[in-house]
């Protein structure tokens, strides 16, 4: 009976841990989507991923492209990129990217990730710091 409830309890450890790490790897495969969409000039997807807040302040496709193009020029042509640190907070992912700008400076990108009604997750903020890594998230 012990051995029993020891290998039910073994099973059970990996999908608690699965489901821990579900909303950072969504995180960053929404984040991966994006800047690939910027790499491709593709306004309709990396604008797919924006938040309902961001699409607010930037009520067109165009007008968000634009934005990102000259404030956030290390997210839009990245050299390269990784991740780094990560968190949960309630329904709020905080993922850093560490960037190598088109400049060759690096660059550290702090994403703000909300979950939406729908379970998805959006892409509501981006703080650039010039520094890698940046400050504890």
């Amino acid at each position: 009976m012990l051995r029993a409830c020891a290998c039910i309890a073994m099973l059970t450890l990996p999908a608690t841990a699965a489901l821990a790490a579900e909303p950072i790897d969504t995180a960053q495969s929404i984040i991966q989507q994006q800047i690939e969409a910027f790499l491709n000039d593709d306004a309709t997807t990396a604008y797919s991923f924006a938040s309902p807040q961001i699409q607010g302040k930037f009520p067109d496709k165009s007008i968000f492209f634009e934005m990102v193009k000259r404030g956030y020029t290390p997210v839009y042509r990245p050299g390269n990129f990784a991740f780094g640190r990560s968190k949960v907070d309630g329904g709020t992912v905080v993922q850093e990217v560490l960037i190598s700008g088109p400049d060759g400076k690096d660059w550290t990108a702090v994403y703000f990730l909300v979950k939406q009604p729908d379970g998805s997750y959006k892409i509501n903020g981006v703080q650039m710091l010039q520094q890698a890594p940046g400050p504890e998230i």
